[in-house]
C-alpha cells in the first residue's frame, strides 16, 4: 500500500484530523451561534456513518494521519456514535492504530462513556465556562452545569485519561471564572485549557477589545497560583503548557492557554478538518473546501479521494490571518466546521 503524506506548501505534514459528526447543537453558546440557532444542514446533506468511516480509513492508511478528533456541532447527538467510534478504532496506518478522541459539551456524555470506551475512545476533551449555574446558563443558554460535571466524573471514573477542560473566557461575563475553574481542575487532576475567543461565532458579533487575551489569563492566574512554563518541545500542540506549584489547597499540576489570536501557532500546524456535510478545510478560517462527498457519492475510488485530499491541502495558507488588515470571518461558524 502506498502511503502519501498530507503535506503545504510551507513543508507542513498534516497527521491530526478533526471531523465533525454534525452541526447541530443541544447548547447556543454565545461564542458560537445566535440564540435561536442555526439553520441546519439537510440530512441528506451529512456523510452517513460508512462514509464517514470510509474518510476516515482513507485518511489513516493513505495519508499518514495518527490522530482523529470526533466533533460536532455536539457530536453526541450523533446517533451511531459508538459504531463510528469502533469503526475508527479497527483502522492501522503506518504508525499502527490512531489515537481516537472526543470533543463534546458534556450533555449525556455520562450515560455513553463506557460504550464509547469500549469502542475504542481513547480520550475526551469537554468545554465547561463556568462553575457558577447562572453564568454557565448565560454562556450556554441552558441551565445544564449539572450535567456537564456529572459527564465530568463519569469521565475521570472510565479511567479516560488525562480529562481535558475547555475553557472560553468572555469579557465581562467570566472572568470572575478563572481562578476557580483552575482551582476545580488542578484539585482533581484534570488539565484546563483556556481558549482566546476566535471570530467563529455569528458574523459580526466577535469584537478584539473584548477578547480576554492569554496574557490577562495568565496574570490572572498568577494572583492565586505559582506558574513556571514547562521546559519540553510543545511541537505542534496549541496549548503553551505552564506547571502549577503544589500548594495546601491543590496538589500541583498542569494547566494550558491556547492563545490562537495573539500568539498563533500558525508554523506548526499539523490539523486537517472535514465537516458533516464532506467537505475538506485546511483551516478553520480557509475560505476555500474540498468535496469529498461528491467523489463518495459519485463512485470515486480511494485513488480519486487521495488525489482530492492531498491536492486540496497543497493550497493551506501561512497562517489563519486574524491579524492581518484584510481577514474576513469564514462564512461557517464554529458549530459548521467542527471544533
Amino acid at each position: 500500500m502506498q502511503f502519501t503524506q498530507l503535506v503545504d506548501a510551507y513543508g507542513r505534514v498534516a497527521s491530526d484530523l478533526r471531523v465533525s459528526l454534525t452541526d447541530r447543537c443541544n447548547l447556543r453558546c454565545t461564542y458560537c451561534m445566535p440564540a435561536e440557532g442555526m439553520t441546519w444542514l439537510p440530512t441528506d446533506d451529512t456523510l452517513t456513518d460508512d462514509e464517514v468511516v470510509r474518510v476516515v480509513k482513507v485518511a489513516v492508511e493513505r495519508l499518514g494521519v495518527t490522530r482523529i478528533r470526533f466533533t460536532g456541532g455536539e457530536p453526541l447527538l450523533r446517533p451511531h456514535l459508538e459504531q463510528i467510534i469502533a469503526g475508527a478504532a479497527e483502522l492501522r496506518g503506518a504508525k499502527g492504530r490512531p489515537e481516537l478522541a472526543l470533543t463534546t459539551n458534556g450533555l449525556g456524555l455520562d450515560k455513553r462513556i463506557a460504550r464509547l470506551a469500549a469502542a475504542g475512545l481513547d480520550r475526551v476533551n469537554i468545554s465547561l465556562d463556568s462553575l457558577d449555574p447562572v453564568r454557565y446558563a448565560q454562556l450556554a443558554r441552558r441551565d445544564r452545569l449539572h450535567d456537564v460535571l456529572a459527564s465530568i466524573r463519569a469521565v475521570d471514573e472510565a479511567g479516560l485519561r488525562p480529562v481535558k477542560i475547555n475553557t472560553v473566557i468572555m469579557r465581562g461575563v467570566n472572568e470572575v471564572d478563572i481562578v476557580p475553574l483552575a482551582a476545580f481542575c488542578l484539585e482533581r487532576g484534570y488539565e484546563l485549557r483556556f481558549i482566546e475567543q476566535m471570530p467563529l461565532g455569528p458574523t459580526g458579533e466577535w469584537q478584539r477589545s473584548d477578547m480576554v487575551t492569554a496574557s490577562e489569563i495568565l496574570a490572572e492566574l498568577g494572583t492565586r497560583f505559582e506558574l513556571s512554563a514547562l521546559d519540553e518541545p510543545r511541537g505542534s500542540a496549541p496549548a503553551e503548557l505552564w506547571s502549577v506549584a503544589a500548594d495546601d489547597t491543590q496538589p500541583g499540576g498542569r494547566l494550558g492557554v491556547i492563545a490562537s489570536v495573539t500568539n498563533p501557532f500558525c508554523g506548526a500546524c499539523d490539523r486537517t478538518r472535514l465537516t458533516s456535510d464532506g467537505q475538506v478545510r485546511t483551516c478553520l478560517f480557509s475560505q476555500r473546501e474540498t468535496d469529498l462527498r461528491a467523489i463518495l457519492r459519485g463512485g470515486g475510488t480511494v485513488e480519486d479521494i487521495v488525489e482530492a485530499w492531498t491536492g486540496g491541502h497543497r493550497g493551506k495558507a501561512k497562517a489563519h490571518g486574524i491579524n492581518e488588515a484584510g481577514f474576513i470571518q469564514p462564512a461557517r461558524t464554529m458549530s459548521a466546521i467542527g471544533g
